[in-house]
C-alpha cells in the first residue's frame, strides 16, 4: 500500500508566504498611519510578550530573527528607543511608562482593522488556524532543536 502526500501540503507554504506578505503591508500601512516604524512595533511587542524586564541579549536575538533587521540595526533600534524614552535598562530592558502606553494605543489602533478583516470568517475556523500554525512552529522548533546535536 503506498500512500501519497495531500496536494494541500505542497500549497501550505505558498499560501502562508502569501497570507504573511499581505497582513505585513495592511500592519505597516495602519502604523503609517499613527507615524511609526514596523521595528519600534516589533521591539514594542516583543518586550511586551516576554516581559517585564527582558535580558538585553533575549531581546538583540528575538529582534535579530526578523528577516528585515540587520544586527547593526536591531542596534540602532534600541538605541532610538532609548533616546525616545520607550525603554529603559542595561543588562535588563523593559517599556517605560511611555513604552507601554505607545504599545497599548498602537494594540489598540491595530485592532480594529483585524478584527474587520477576520470577522469576516468563522471564529471556529479562525481557532483552528491559530491552533495548527502554533503547533507547526513548536513542531519545527523542536525538529530544528534536535537537528542542532
Amino acid at each position: 500500500m503506498t500512500s501519497t502526500t495531500p496536494a494541500v501540503f505542497g500549497q501550505f507554504g505558498q499560501s502562508l508566504a502569501l497570507a504573511e506578505q499581505a497582513l505585513t503591508q495592511i500592519l505597516h500601512k495602519h502604523l503609517a498611519e499613527r507615524d511609526t516604524k514596523p521595528e519600534t512595533w516589533y521591539a514594542l511587542q516583543v518586550l511586551t510578550a516576554r516581559g517585564p524586564g527582558l535580558a538585553r541579549g533575549e531581546l538583540i536575538a528575538a529582534l535579530e530573527r526578523s528577516r528585515t533587521l540587520s544586527p547593526a540595526r536591531v542596534r540602532e533600534v534600541l538605541q532610538e528607543l532609548e533616546a525616545e524614552g520607550l525603554i529603559r535598562g542595561d543588562a535588563v530592558v523593559d517599556l517605560t511608562p511611555a513604552g507601554q502606553s505607545l504599545h497599548r494605543s498602537l494594540r489598540e489602533y491595530i485592532a480594529g482593522p483585524a478584527a474587520r478583516l477576520l470577522g469576516q470568517f468563522d471564529v471556529a475556523d479562525i481557532e483552528t488556524t491559530v491552533h495548527t500554525l502554533q503547533a507547526i512552529t513548536e513542531r519545527a522548533t523542536e525538529e530544528l532543536a534536535g537537528a542542532g546535536r
